[in-house]
């Protein structure tokens, strides 16, 4: 054990003297050559990034290929701006420099903060980020702090894109790689990946590119019991006054199966660029992707390292298509771009609910547990097993379009400027079901289901932008933009429990739960009166298909219209920049970001707000040496105010609500060092403070003081750290390549760490849930060139570093049994690639 911690100090001291010698920004892009440069399109134009006033992070081809970036979580990992909750593949939601409230990624939660391209088109999701395989990919851009000026509303904290390599006419190439792999404590999984670019004629030509990916499982689902309140105690006035659990006992025999977690994953992408003539371009490009994955990808440390008990069968199918265009023209000198897109997602998943029965049989023990206070019964009226299962479906639609215009780049005045509209759609289906409930204890029209969620959410923005640039001097520029902006939001449908026809309680309960108020008990009939207040009344046919009726949605005209928010508004960036030199840009940037309000899920919680995020950043780059070092700087400030939080309020029902005010302090760094031919070092980090103005309230409490509500209390006092982020995050790489008779080897040492961070902003749960621990990752890999050919052995997480990504429960009351999802432990395995 102190061998390994030695190891491990003695690497990160290295990061971190390595980082502290540098400043901030990062374009971790190892050239071949000491001029050679690397070309992002950030500000929607191409440019040298060491002439991009931008706090930009940038992964080109070459540095993807040599660290075996794959996935979303590989190159995060990468970016020291960037941080992530996730509970599983493809349900991960993302965040930059601190702005994260947490409890984000509901289907019906807040839209992200941060924005996701692929190529032109925004990708971005509600729920999930697009975990999009990373593959034949000219470059990753991930540019921090508000883009909200020619990225619009989901780029309020920053903006990722994946810039696909483009099909070419300059002759056939093709590649193809493969991989085996094995994981400590898990199975065995690899990949296959091959891409074919073939010219069709002198303008025209298609790319092809397909993988497959299986991930070995890790973690096991073992043996488990759980037993719930039976016969009630009384008190001397015979009362209830608690349990005996002497009532259902279950186990999860059927269930148990060791590394229960795998993942497959498989797709392919379709290009065709086609030049019409020599100034007008057109480039169509189909891109699909499924993935399925069974188990739960975190373990209960009430159980053991690398285990969970499971009592129903968990999996995830999620699949997306997309079609997107981009048309690129000259009209005189200025450049035309338009860029459209149509995205269509579907998953479904199912989802063991047991911690949800376990967790209210001890809330209401003292009622006689589940079996005394609810109504859990059959159609005989006897007494069954109070666990849950979850069945959901998500259908997501996204159409984007954006035309926009460009001056040319050598004049001393060029402007950008475009529209925007992009339309997106979700169809949510929640149905949480216990075999066995009797028909008129369930949900109208759905035996065995205790509660139903069938909404459809429509998010529509309209933006028009502009940003203009004007050389004071040859080495002085100023740069303003704006947009304006308009947002149209709407969710409608049902939520919540069914209504007995033949209900009196407490002989014929309502519903399982017995509840009297939400539900079917919410739902409009035909005179707009709720059918709680009008129970002979008739009700209205169901707004969304599948449900019993409509509780979400406003009453108008003798109609029902989806509960709608929408709002018109301005954000800015002025941004002043200074280059004394070829080799030195220093810049000065005041920004805004926003991020539209929208409807909550439950009819009687009122609308949230628009946040709003203001920047004010000093940012220097430099390249020195000759080219042999790259070192870049950023310091900035935010503020963030009144932002959406999220959380599980009642029945663990999605809440958001608009929150205190927050302010953001932090340093960017990164540097990039070829002392020799050969050797490549290159570091990352980041610091980031974020913290709470004001206190947080458990009830909404415009003065921040929480005490105008008698039940109101402080859920985070000011000052408290926001969560997620951890304060500081940072990566190191040093690879060195010589030759080796008729090739090229190569020896790569890769370390990662992040320092520890709160999972959740409310204090009290923060503390149920534990701090989620910081951690050191470090990978090896060992290759050799020749030819078109590669071969590499390779050890990731060489150290077997139980590294926590996130903590939370699958309940708002299942504090009591925490989930921490962990790193893949270590992996070993080999790769062999071909280029033709």
């Amino acid at each position: 054990m102190r061998v390994r911690f030695s190891r491990r100090a003695l690497l990160l001291a290295s990061l971190s003297s390595t980082v502290l010698t540098s400043g901030a920004a990062l374009a971790q892009e190892a050239a071949n050559a000491r001029d050679d440069e690397i070309v992002v399109t950030a500000q929607k134009r191409e440019e040298n990034l060491q002439d991009v006033p931008i706090s930009i992070q940038a992964l080109g081809t070459r540095k993807l290929d040599q660290l075996n970036v794959a996935n979303f979580q590989d190159f995060s990992k990468l970016l020291p701006s960037v941080s992530f909750q996730s509970s599983q593949p493809g349900v991960t939601t993302v965040y930059m420099r601190g702005v994260a409230s947490g409890g984000d990624g509901n289907h019906s939660g807040s839209l992200p903060s941060v924005g996701v391209y692929l190529d032109e088109q925004p990708v971005t999701t509600i729920g999930g980020t697009l975990d999009v395989h990373v593959y034949d990919i000219a470059r990753i851009e991930s540019l921090a702090g508000p883009q909200g000026t020619l990225y619009g509303a989901s780029s309020q904290a920053g903006t990722i894109r994946i810039i696909t390599n483009k099909p070419s006419t300059a002759g056939f190439e093709g590649r193809i790689d493969g991989e085996l792999n094995s994981v400590k404590h898990g199975g065995m999984g690899g990949r296959l990946e091959g891409m074919i670019n073939t010219p069709i004629s002198d303008m025209a030509a298609a790319r092809f590119v397909g993988w497959y990916q299986k991930d070995a499982g890790y973690i096991d689902n073992v043996p488990g019991t759980r037993t719930f309140c039976g016969t009630p105690t009384r008190d001397e006035n015979d009362d209830i006054d608690g349990c005996i659990r002497n009532g259902v006992s279950v186990n999860n025999a059927g269930f148990v199966k060791k590394n229960f977690n795998d993942a497959e994953i498989y797709g392919g992408r379709a290009a065709l660029k086609v030049d019409l003539d020599d100034n007008w371009t057109v480039t169509p490009t189909v891109l699909y992707q499924k993935q399925k994955s069974h188990g739960t990808f975190a373990q209960d440390p009430k159980v053991g390292d690398l285990q969970t008990q499971r009592f129903y069968p968990d999996m995830r199918t999620d699949k997306f298509i997309q079609a997107a265009l981009t048309v690129e023209g000259k009209i005189g000198n200025f450049d035309l771009t338009y860029a459209g897109a149509y995205l269509d997602r579907k998953a479904y998943q199912i989802n063991d609910y047991t911690d949800y029965a376990e967790a209210y049989d001890q809330i209401y023990e003292a009622q006689g547990g589940l079996a005394n206070y609810f109504y859990l019964q059959d159609n005989a009226g006897n007494t069954i097993d109070p666990r849950q299962f979850i069945i959901g479906t998500d259908h997501f639609r996204k159409m984007s379009q954006e035309l926009r215009i460009a001056s040319p780049q050598d004049e001393r005045f060029r402007v950008v400027a475009g529209l925007f509209y992009q339309r997106q759609s979700n169809q949510i289906h929640q149905d949480y079901q216990i075999p066995g409930l009797a028909d008129a204890l369930s949900v109208n029209g759905h035996p065995g289901t205790l509660w139903l969620t069938e909404q459809k959410r429509i998010d529509k923005d309209y933006a028009a932008f502009g940003e203009a640039s004007f050389d004071i001097t040859p080495t002085v520029t100023l740069t303003g933009g704006g947009r304006y902006y308009k947002y149209d939001n709407s969710l409608v449908g049902f939520f919540g429990f069914g209504r007995n026809p033949a209900g009196d309680p407490p002989n014929a309960p309502f519903n399982g739960a017995g509840s009297s108020q939400t539900g079917v008990a919410g739902c409009y009939t035909t005179t707009g009166e709720l059918f709680r207040n009008n129970p002979g009344g008739t009700l209205l046919p169901a707004a969304v298909p599948g449900g019993p009726c409509t509780n979400l949605a406003d009453f108008v005209g003798g109609k029902l219209v989806p509960k709608r928010t929408k709002d018109t508004g301005f954000t800015h960036r002025l941004n002043l920049t200074w280059k004394p030199s070829e080799d030195v840009l220093t810049y000065a940037t005041w920004s805004r970001g926003f991020r539209p309000g929208g409807i909550n899920r439950r009819a009687t919680i009122a609308p949230y707000a628009a946040d709003f995020l203001t920047n004010y950043e000093l940012g220097i780059k430099t390249t020195l040496a000759d080219g042999m070092v790259r070192l870049n700087a950023a310091i900035y400030m935010q503020d963030w105010k009144r932002f959406q939080f999220s959380f599980l309020g009642l029945n663990s029902f999605t809440e958001i609500h608009n929150g205190p005010n927050a302010r953001i302090k932090g340093i960017e760094a990164d540097v990039n060092i070829r002392p020799t031919d050969g050797l490549t070092i290159s570091a990352a980090a980041s610091y980031t403070d974020a913290k709470t103005r004001n206190n947080l309230c458990a009830i909404d409490d415009p003065t921040y003081q929480c005490t105008a509500d008698p039940d109101n209390s402080i859920a985070a006092d000011k000052g408290t750290r926001l969560p997620v982020t951890p304060k500081f995050n940072g990566n190191a790489t040093v690879r060195y390549q010589f030759p080796l008779g008729p090739g090229e080897m190569h020896l790569q040492s890769v370390i990662a760490h992040r320092s520890s961070a709160t999972p959740d902003i409310r204090v009290d749960v923060a503390d149920d849930l534990g701090r989620i621990k910081g951690s050191t990752t470090v990978d090896f890999a060992l290759g050799f060139d020749w030819n078109n050919y590669s071969f590499e052995l390779f050890l990731q997480n060489a150290f077997d570093e139980r590294a926590e990504l996130s903590r939370f429960s699958n309940c708002g009351q299942c504090n009591d049994r925490v989930q921490i999802l962990v790193n893949t432990p270590q992996t070993i395995g080999a790769r062999l690639g071909a280029k033709f």
